[in-house]
Parts: C-alpha cells; sequence; structure tokens
C-alpha cells in the first residue's frame, strides 16, 4: 500500500457541540464532504433520546418513572439500556445508575463537598442495578425505587462513534477519524501512512489537553481513556476525584492517572477502559478477549505501563 497524497489532501472536517463535549469529524475525500452535517444531525438525535441533561428524552421519562411504572423506549436506546446494566450488574466499578452519588459529591460542579458517611450509605441504596426490570418483548425499562436515575454517560460516546463509524462505512468512507470528545474512533485505512495505520496520542494526564505522553500506531480502531485528571475537588488537604467508585461511594483510591484502550468497538472501550481503571493494574489474559487491542496505564508518578504495545 502506498501513501495516497490525493486522498490525503482532500481533508474535510466539521466541529460541533453536543454530547457535553466538543465533536470533530473529519473524512478524507471530496466526496464524503456531505455526511459530515449529515453525521452531526444523527449524534443529535441519539443526544435527544440519550440526555440527562434535559428535563425531557427517553432516558429521562424512565427516570422520572422510577417508583411508579416502567417507560417503554426506542431500540436503539432500549439496546443500550440494557448493555449498560447488564456491564453495571458485574460490579467491577462501572454502574450506569450512580447519579445520585455523583450529584451528591457534586465533583467538578458549583457545589462540590465531601457528603456525610449516611448520606453516602443512602445513596448506594438507589444505585443497585438489579433493581431495574429490563422486558425485552416490550422494550420497557422500570426504576423499581423513587430516587432512582439513569445515566449513560459513562457509555453513549462509544456507542454514537460506533454508529457514525457504520453511517460512514455504509456510504464507503474510506478514511476517516471521529472525534466524540477524545473518545476517537479511526476509520478505514490511514492515507498519510504507506501501511495504512494511524497515528494515535495518548494524552499526558499532567499537561494541557492534546499533549501527548506518547503515539501508538494502529490500524482502524477506538481509542478511549479513563482517567481522574481533570476533576477534583480538594478540601482539608485531601484530594477527591470525580470518579466515584460505586462499590464504597467514595472516589475511588488508585495509583493511575488514566488508563487508555484500544479496541475494534468503541462502547468496548467505553466499558474496558473503566475495567482496567478500577482493576489498577492490567489483568492477565485481557489481551485475548474479543476486541481487545492494547492498553496504556500511566501512573501518578508517570510511569507508564504498556499492555500489547
Amino acid at each position: 500500500m502506498a501513501v495516497n497524497e490525493q486522498l490525503a489532501s482532500q481533508v474535510h472536517s466539521l466541529t460541533h457541540h453536543a454530547l457535553g463535549t466538543r465533536i470533530v469529524l473529519t473524512v478524507f475525500g471530496d466526496q464524503f464532504c456531505d455526511l459530515l452535517q449529515s453525521s452531526m444531525d444523527l449524534i443529535d438525535g441519539f443526544e435527544d433520546r440519550l440526555t440527562v441533561n434535559r428535563d425531557q428524552s427517553e432516558v429521562m421519562d424512565v427516570n422520572h418513572a422510577a417508583g411508579q411504572g416502567a417507560r417503554v423506549v426506542s431500540p436503539s436506546t432500549y439496546d443500550l439500556i440494557k448493555m449498560a446494566v447488564h456491564y453495571s450488574r458485574e460490579n467491577f466499578g462501572f454502574n450506569a445508575l450512580i447519579g445520585p452519588l455523583v450529584k451528591l459529591w457534586k465533583i467538578g460542579f458549583q457545589g462540590a463537598n465531601v457528603p456525610a458517611d449516611r448520606d453516602i450509605q443512602e445513596r448506594l441504596q438507589l444505585i443497585d442495578p438489579f433493581q431495574v426490570e429490563l422486558d425485552d418483548t416490550r422494550r420497557s425499562v422500570y426504576l423499581r425505587q423513587a430516587g432512582m436515575e439513569l445515566d449513560l454517560g459513562g457509555i453513549a460516546k462509544g456507542y454514537i462513534a460506533d454508529q457514525v463509524r457504520a453511517f460512514w462505512e455504509a456510504h464507503g468512507v474510506t478514511a476517516g477519524i471521529i472525534n466524540l470528545g477524545g473518545n476517537l474512533v479511526m476509520v478505514g485505512s490511514s492515507p498519510r501512512r504507506a501501511d495504512g495505520q494511524w497515528n494515535i496520542g495518548v494524552q499526558d494526564p499532567q499537561l494541557h489537553r492534546g499533549e501527548n505522553m506518547e503515539i501508538v500506531r494502529q490500524p482502524a480502531c477506538s481509542a478511549v481513556t479513563s482517567g481522574i485528571y481533570e476533576r477534583f475537588l480538594i478540601k482539608d488537604g485531601h484530594r477527591y476525584h470525580h470518579l466515584i467508585d460505586p462499590r464504597t461511594g467514595y472516589p475511588l483510591k488508585t495509583d493511575l492517572s488514566s488508563v487508555t484502550v484500544f479496541t475494534d468497538q468503541s462502547v468496548l472501550g467505553e466499558i474496558e477502559a473503566k475495567r482496567l481503571f478500577f482493576n489498577g493494574r492490567p489483568i492477565p489474559g485481557w489481551l485475548h478477549r474479543p476486541g481487545n487491542r492494547a492498553a496504556v496505564f500511566i501512573h501518578n508518578d508517570e510511569h507508564v505501563e504498556n499492555v500489547g504495545i
């Protein structure tokens, strides 16, 4: 394979704000330019159904009905909720019901505080993923206790990125980059390298966004990072980061600053980045699981540990 200079020069990008972040979509090839706006519309449609940052959405309909009754949602929303609940029940750290605890701490938002332990224990009763009833036939979701909340923010970007990639591939895109606020999907073969692989930067947690600790070279894949370096609260000399451990109700105790995973699917990357981060170290056999490619662990002392690289 040779470097495709003509395709590499036909770069088209569109920037948009959605999903609470800055989105940049890039395609190579003049004939695909019109797909960019359609892709942004696709993203906006998913946000309209999945967001919990507005009073009205399919997920908020489920939340408003907590303790009262089931709510029917669209097929894509149901599939994503079902996936999120499944992984939440594995109890490794990811929990799509953790909203009541996050709102109690408010780390990264106005009113951030260290809650009383009794309040934390009360909220822990509201984040049990086994208290979610799913009906595959009706595509309905029921949160059994009043006060429970679904929040798909920890998995939605990956799911949406995968949907955009599928949309592009259906329209013949041979090279492109989907960037949902640092959640990356590299589509097709890079026209800038003879081997078709992509250069993907791993963020240095101590520096500004875009300043990399290392560069990883991979064929088409997804790159997702979980980290604790962007939002935190300092109280009485103690530093509390925003990643709450649903098993304790307190910020996760860890020596890690971030974990970046490279996977076939972006939604898988969302899950696996959190799995590895909460584990605190590489998991034996992780590379042999379908869809997992590589991982980069960055410790608080800036020690870097690579898996599969």
